[in-house]
């Protein structure tokens, strides 16, 4: 009678233990399928999101899947760090520890960490949309806040942008407040010269025209120039001369090359026709 009596009472002291070890069990084994569940979610999502990225077709399938990649990845280990934090927090309630002063140490904590690292997470999600939305590529001529060159490498945090004289700029994904992508989907190069009040501005801007045309037809140029140049005209008349103007089409990044053997033809050819250039100043 002794005997059943002390297993009664270790029986009810060692139930509750066992129904909250239970309970755990269950929360730990909700929380991986939910984690699995998320992994598997994001997997489902994925082609939506490279679809998205590639709207503008201007990015390699090889391009849009690393940034796909990365992007699902991090929300994967987002999601899993929520979710397994949660079911921490509700084993330990089931356990019976007191963990509302461990709660109101991670809240200060956390607010205390919420505030220093605002500029981190803006930098994060600054990055994180600049992935999402393909607004720039890894070798785009860009201008970010005044800042102009190449891209060099965009991470979630920065971007690095490497200057025509060779300065590296690092900027915080989440201080960028204007960006000009100079190479997407194509390029223009904008060409413009000032000639003598005198010069014949109609010959110039006929031999203008032809040497566009020309470099266009030139098999170094075939696939480079993407349509003919257009010839704007006189686009304003000044103290020193008057300004014409064109511009021609051409491959993303290729305009500056394109550009450089059109001023040095159109010059040439200027120079030959005798039309003549403002005095300096």
């Amino acid at each position: 009678m002794m005997v059943g009596m002390q297993f009664s009472k270790a029986a009810e002291a060692w139930l509750p233990w066992m129904v909250r070890g239970l309970r755990v069990l269950v929360i730990l084994a909700l929380a991986w399928v939910a984690s699995r569940l998320v992994r598997r979610l994001l997997k489902r999502v994925r082609p939506n999101v490279a679809r998205m990225m590639d709207r503008h077709r201007a990015s390699t399938p090889m391009e849009i899947d690393n940034r796909v990649s990365t992007i699902v990845s991090t929300l994967g280990k987002l999601s899993s760090l929520f979710l397994w934090l949660a079911a921490t927090v509700m084993a330990l309630n089931e356990l019976t520890f007191h963990i509302e002063p461990l709660l109101a140490g991670l809240g200060v904590a956390g607010l205390a960490f919420g505030l220093g690292a605002q500029t981190l997470i803006k930098d994060l999600l600054g990055g994180l949309f600049l992935l999402l939305e393909d607004q720039i590529r890894i070798g785009d001529a860009v201008t970010i806040n005044g800042i102009s060159g190449s891209v060099e490498e965009i991470n979630f945090r920065t971007t690095v942008v490497r200057a025509e004289n060779g300065a590296v700029h690092i900027i915080p994904n989440g201080s960028i407040q204007t960006l000009a992508n100079l190479t997407r989907e194509f390029s223009y190069y904008v060409f413009e010269t000032t000639l003598a009040h005198r010069a014949d501005a109609d010959r110039a801007l006929a031999i203008l025209q032809t040497v566009g045309t020309e470099l266009a037809k030139e098999e170094a140029f075939h696939g480079t120039i993407l349509e003919p140049m257009e010839v704007y005209g006189v686009e304003k008349l000044g103290e020193r001369g008057a300004l014409i103007k064109g511009r021609i089409k051409t491959l993303p990044t290729k305009q500056a090359n394109v550009g450089r053997e059109l001023n040095r033809r159109v010059k040439a050819r200027l120079d030959a026709e005798g039309i003549a250039f403002p005095p300096p100043p």
